[in-house]
């Protein structure tokens, strides 16, 4: 769950954990190896089954320009490219996650915020957006310019956590969890047209052999750096948000849709 407040400046929590955290992620991948890349990028942002069932609802298939917005380190555009066969386009508004991404995968990457895309018009055939929305509090902003970017008829992807009550017991710091009627709403007053959407809960989870390797960089990432306070916000951060969806009052939703 990434990107800035609003749309505008980070959240120190987030900038923590999506600028500083993700360059750390980079440099632990350097050390143990490329077979690390994908499964520690792709941490947060769907198990590749759900990737996979994204991209088949969307319809993705080789050739395609897919825009990544709010991309972080990469991963999941990543493991698009080579499972599907798109070229992807990240835009990130973290600095260091760009210079991580670029590091990692080497893939087309802009410092960008996702409120103010710095292509044309129709410029993509698809674009996702996957755990940002619901850090934002002008959602229907956000959606409006990720529409804008595709072409006519295209499709998006969306991967929002969403809250399941009225109000949550513990708020994380920049998060903004909207409820599923909610989103529906915001997305049909912007001309997105839903064509399917998946609990992630009903998607296979992440293989025990990413998620070995996700932790081994995470180990490191803690072996250098957990004396330093970005680390600890950035692990309280995410301890309070697994907390929330352990206790089913967040839960992610996959969201296939097009360009109406």
């Amino acid at each position: 769950m990434k990107d800035t407040v609003g749309g505008g400046l980070p959240d120190e929590a987030m900038a923590d954990e999506f600028d500083t955290v993700a360059w750390w992620t980079a440099a632990a991948v350097a050390e143990l190896g490329e077979d690390h890349a994908l499964p520690a990028a792709c941490r947060g942002s769907g198990s590749p089954a759900a990737l996979d069932w994204l991209a088949t609802w969307m319809g993705l298939r080789s050739g395609m320009s897919l825009l990544d917005s709010g991309a972080g380190v990469g991963g999941p555009a990543e493991r698009a490219a080579r499972e599907h066969g798109v070229r992807p386009t990240l835009a990130e508004p973290m600095e260091g996650a760009c210079r991580a991404a670029g590091r990692l995968f080497g893939r087309p990457v802009v410092v960008a915020n996702g409120a103010a895309l710095p292509f044309g018009d129709e410029t993509f055939d698809a674009a996702w957006s996957l755990g940002v929305l619901c850090t934002l509090q002008d959602k229907r902003g956000y959606l409006t310019e990720l529409r804008r970017v595709v072409a006519p008829g295209g499709a998006l992807g969306l991967l929002v956590y969403a809250r399941s009550v009225d109000e949550l017991p513990d708020q994380p710091d920049g998060n903004h969890f909207p409820s599923l009627p909610e989103l529906r709403e915001d997305l049909a007053a912007v001309g997105i047209t839903v064509l399917e959407e998946k609990p992630l809960t009903e998607v296979a989870s992440t293989p025990a052999e990413w998620d070995e390797a996700a932790e081994r960089v995470e180990e490191v990432i803690a072996r250098d750096h957990r004396h330093d306070e970005r680390w600890s916000r950035a692990q309280a951060q995410q301890e309070t948000i697994t907390g929330l969806i352990s206790d089913g009052l967040v839960t992610g939703v996959l969201l296939a849709c097009r360009r109406a």
